[in-house]
């Protein structure tokens, strides 16, 4: 009986086999048998108004190009590991989202997109990023991340507080938030239920702690493996006495990113390192409320205060993609002004390209600080890839109370060791 069954299994395979193989049209790569492509995309977005925007463009572009269709995917928290999964297999997306690693992670993944003719357009900011020294160029910037700090405009006039210049007076901020409103708004509100919050407070202030300042400038050491790491302990010493003098949410290993624009439009948050659609999400709900962007404080007096950046969302080709040719037609479609003006407003931030006249949310902030430097996010230059998990998990465990601040630095000392050697 157990042989039988195994002859009937083999039998259907063939089966299936040769229902595949005499498929007319079989070359086709949507199966449909007319020819046509589908191309698969995959994206970091997680914002449904982000998603909205780009989905809107597939959608216009497919009703001009019939013969080409897009299959968007967002996997969400799970996208960094099935990007790994596919480029170990070596059978990546047509179209993929580097999320700030084009060169570094995805670099040998990447077609050059160096031809095309929007490269003209590319603000200057992300050529540094998104080409190297031979001219290649490699991903398509959908936006530009400028990250700094977010804060409610209306709590810190009623408080007449100034948006803080130092870690210091951030840290003053805090107490005369939590002292004059007699607890009711959270002067830090970090959702760490969701694993990425928690992180950005750690690397955005980890540039001006460890590498703006020239008397603070760890980078070559950060780079060659010599880095000694009691220098970030500074960060974790901080959060652990914001957490002490409550000037935290006391949900803050529960909190959930969604819960962010209503807190903020009911005035109950002060400041927070939440970016993107935040400020225009709390105004909808409230438009009393005006949400501002700050860089972010210096650590040390005499440093110059920068934004945090680079790649936001972009879309790389695939090198090896049958369809290279199809996938840089989109890309060329998204790159006219319309579709490069409504995706940077859905995502409230700034466009990759110079071909648009864009007004977002956070415009007026970031003329009032255009001349403070941007400068790249830390872990993306200085870490070997890996890190951010293990920034994140410290953080919570350091929140949580079964890390001290010196133990945070120490487990972040194992880690760095272990994934240079790892990449090595």
């Amino acid at each position: 009986m157990k042989n039988y069954m195994i002859g009937l299994m083999f039998l259907l395979v063939l089966a299936l086999f040769a229902v595949g193989c005499s498929s007319d049209g079989a070359s086709s790569s949507d199966g449909s048998g007319n020819g046509g492509v589908t191309l698969s995309l995959y994206s970091t977005m997680g914002l449904e108004l982000s998603k909205k925007a780009l989905k809107s463009a597939i959608a216009d572009f497919e009703e001009k190009n019939p013969d080409i269709q897009i299959e968007a995917n967002f996997p969400g928290d799970g996208y960094e590991g099935l990007l790994r999964v596919k480029m170990a297999a070596n059978d990546m997306p047509d179209l993929f989202d580097t999320h700030g690693w084009a060169k570094l992670r995805y670099g040998e993944y990447t077609a050059d997109l160096s031809g095309m003719d929007w490269v003209k357009n590319l603000d200057p900011a992300m050529e540094p990023i998104l080409k190297d020294e031979e001219g290649k160029v490699y991903a398509y910037p959908l936006n530009e991340a400028k990250d700094g700090i977010t804060y409610n405009e209306n709590i810190l006039n009623q408080y007449h507080i100034e948006p803080p210049r130092t870690f210091k007076d951030f840290m003053n901020a805090l107490r005369t938030i939590k002292e004059k409103s007699g607890g009711k708004v959270v002067p830090l509100w970090i959702p760490a239920g969701q694993s990425g919050p928690i992180g950005q407070y750690f690397d955005q202030f980890a540039t001006p702690l460890l590498i703006t300042d020239d008397e603070h400038s760890y980078g070559e050491e950060l780079k060659n493996g010599t880095f000694d790491w009691s220098h970030y302990t500074f960060l974790s010493k901080k959060l652990k006495e914001m957490q002490q003098q409550g000037l935290l949410n006391k949900d803050i290993l529960t909190a959930k990113p969604t819960q962010g624009a209503k807190l903020m439009a009911q005035s109950k948050i002060a400041f927070t390192f939440m970016n993107g659609s935040m400020g225009p999400k709390a105004t909808e709900l409230n438009p009393q409320v005006q949400v501002g962007k700050m860089p972010m404080p210096v650590v040390y007096e005499n440093d110059k205060r920068s934004f945090i950046g680079g790649e936001r969302y972009t879309l790389a080709v695939w090198k090896d993609s049958k369809y290279k040719k199809e996938a840089k037609k989109f890309i060329e479609f998204i790159s006219q002004p319309k579709y490069v003006k409504k995706i940077a407003e859905a995502t409230s931030l700034p466009a990759g390209l110079t071909n648009a006249n864009v007004k977002t949310y956070y415009a007026d902030y970031y003329e009032k600080y255009s001349d403070i430097k941007v400068r790249p996010y830390f872990d993306r230059v200085y870490l070997p890839s890996g890190m951010w998990s293990v920034i994140n998990k410290t953080g919570e465990q350091l929140l949580s109370g079964t890390m001290t601040p010196e133990e945070v630095s120490q487990k972040m000392a194992k880690e760095y060791k272990r994934l240079r050697n790892q990449k090595e």
